[in-house]
């Protein structure tokens, strides 16, 4: 359904706790912090039969000027701009503020429907509040709990009013839940490759102020994130749908990581946990650099986090434009990958400039290019031909007098790619046997850039009582 639901308000009336119950998410950060929601975030929202788009906004702020707020505001907007309906929510309980009242006046001038939603109104704290609320000629307000989902069937009418009137009331058919990265490795002789579901999850993480929200505004061609010379603008994971080259691509712009150790603040903690979770879901992850401070300790603990969940990497070196020496930058790069991530050797790395939109085009490339690698299924009688010339080459070691047997490789899974050895003594194959092992399925197939995951199997001895 096309229908589009703007949720706007001042700073603090439960935008976002709304927007979570209507979405069945906990997707958006929720603080009793004042203005933790900075960018505008869409999501899928459903009540019963009904679905529709809600785009939860940020606190609106009376400011015109280039800083934060006025930018915030300005996301504010577009959102009206674009939604089909607009819920404005106030606190019932802390009644109307003259902020309340100012983006009321602005609201009757905008040529969208607007509806009160009066939050905060479990028990009787909030009926002085909701009775306040008739003041602000925006009609007859809803009285609405965000937080205990109550109201939640006077919204599903007037949504449904409307639908009904444009000539869209139906519900699509769910979207499958991505697999969760880690599930249990299932082997068999040969398996289905699995379906490719949904668009490719890009995750664009990185240290603050790197200049990620720049990029995704650069290649989506819109100012659709908030940037600035502020550090730690971007504060929870934000999904824009996209194409390239028609295939469909879920950008992800998440908050600037820093060391565990200099997050205290509870927001900053909240804001990390969001972008691991943006990693752990994603298919792809981008890692974008300073040009100027390249592959500091922190962009490696970044790089091993996204090769742990078993993530495609990407890394893009932005700010490349301000470099004096480039090929001198490029050679430390180079270094620092070959020496800092051996676990995944030829991870691809592009020099763009995210202002002027340099090199994005061949960013982008490498990005489907590391995405059909992770994708890779090889049929298993080609495995272990390549597997035998391995063995020839250098046979495994000797375990307790007896040389260790591998018997048979078959690849479990894709996405990583995920390899299974049955081995006669698994628990005595040396680590930097396995090392042998996956770097030559790295080489042979063209695994570059790509985590491989390589299991030992050992099969049950039936002489021994395990009783």
């Amino acid at each position: 359904m096309s229908i589009k639901v703007a949720v706007i308000g001042r700073p603090n009336v439960g935008k976002s706790t709304l927007f979570n119950r209507l979405t069945g998410t906990r997707h958006a950060l929720v603080d009793d912090t004042p203005g933790v929601t900075r960018d505008r975030r869409e999501g899928d929202g459903r009540i019963a039969d009904l679905s529709f788009r809600v785009i939860d906004t940020a606190g609106l702020e009376d400011a015109f000027d280039d800083s934060l707020e006025a930018r915030m505001r300005r996301q504010t907007e577009r959102a009206v701009a674009e939604a089909d309906l607009v819920f404005m929510l106030i606190d019932a309980r802390a009644g109307i503020t003259p902020l309340d009242s100012h983006f009321a006046d602005w609201l009757r001038r905008v040529d969208v429907p607007v509806v009160v939603l009066a939050n905060k109104c479990e028990g009787r704290a909030g009926a002085a509040g909701l009775a306040e609320a008739y003041s602000l000629g925006l009609g007859d307000p809803v009285p609405v709990s965000a937080e205990h989902g109550e109201g939640m069937g006077e919204l599903y009418d007037i949504i449904r009013e409307l639908a009904e009137r444009k000539g869209e009331f139906g519900a699509p058919e769910p979207e499958p839940e991505p697999a969760w990265p880690g599930e249990e490795v299932e082997l068999s002789d040969e398996m289905e490759a699995e379906p490719e579901v949904g668009p490719i999850r890009l995750a664009i993480v990185g240290r603050p102020n790197v200049g990620k929200s720049t990029l995704v505004n650069r290649l989506i061609g819109e100012d659709r994130l908030l940037t600035g010379p502020e550090a730690g603008i971007t504060r929870d994971a934000i999904e824009v749908e996209w194409q390239y080259r028609d295939r469909p691509i879920r950008l992800v712009d998440t908050a600037g990581m820093r060391r565990k150790a200099r997050v205290q603040e509870k927001l900053e903690r909240l804001s990390t946990a969001d972008t691991r979770r943006a990693v752990r879901y994603a298919h792809v992850v981008l890692l974008v650099l300073d040009g100027e401070m390249m592959l500091e300790k922190q962009d490696l603990t970044i790089a091993r986090m996204a090769l742990e969940e078993g993530r495609a990497l990407v890394i893009a070196a932005n700010k490349w434009d301000v470099i004096q020496d480039k090929n001198a930058a490029s050679q430390m790069l180079r270094d620092r990958l070959d020496t800092s991530l051996t676990q995944v050797r030829g991870v691809p790395w592009v020099p763009v400039s995210a202002v002027r939109g340099t090199n994005l085009t061949k960013l982008l490339d490498a990005v489907l290019e590391t995405y059909d690698r992770w994708n890779t299924r090889i049929p298993t009688a080609k495995l272990n031909r390549w597997l035998e010339g391995m063995l020839e080459a250098h046979p495994p070691p000797l375990a307790k007098g007896r040389r260790v047997k591998i018997r048979y490789m078959t690849q479990a899974k894709a996405r990583p790619p995920t390899f299974a050895a049955f081995v006669s003594q698994a628990t005595e194959l040396p680590d930097s046997y396995v090392r042998y092992l996956t770097g030559g399925l790295r080489d042979e197939f063209g695994l570059v850039g790509v985590p491989i995951r390589l299991y030992l199997r050992q099969r049950a001895n039936p002489y021994v009582d395990n009783g």
